[in-house]
């Protein structure tokens, strides 16, 4: 799993495929206890980038996307924010949520909702 941080986080999630982003604190046991979750989760699928956000270390770009409390997982596809919530999830949750996003129809999202206009 690799670490971001503000300066690598954009390029990461914009990409191409799934990429699953766990925010979390050492001070929080559900953290940790979902930091194994996922561990377990990402040796099932290789092929998927899986990284965390570390929300001590990490506070403004934690409170730029919104996040208020470890752990919150964030799942881009394609560069899309496709799912978003605090909490922790157990294995075969994660596995079902992953299922789930590999078979979205991207076109279909992207129409649905496309970017903003700045």
């Amino acid at each position: 799993m690799r670490t971001l941080g503000a300066a690598d986080y954009a390029a990461t999630v914009s990409g191409p495929g799934i990429v699953v982003v766990d925010f979390r604190s050492a001070l929080s046991g559900s953290s940790g206890a979902f930091s194994a979750v996922l561990a377990a989760v990402a040796a099932r699928h290789p092929d998927l980038i899986f990284a965390a956000v570390d929300t001590q270390v990490e506070e403004a770009l934690a409170a730029d996307l919104g996040v208020r409390s470890a752990p919150t997982l964030m799942v881009y596809r394609d560069g899309v924010l496709v799912f978003a919530e605090p909490g922790w999830l157990p294995e075969d949750s994660v596995d079902l949520l992953l299922a789930t996003v590999r078979a979205l129809d991207m076109a279909a999202v992207v129409a649905q909702y496309p970017e903003p206009l700045d």
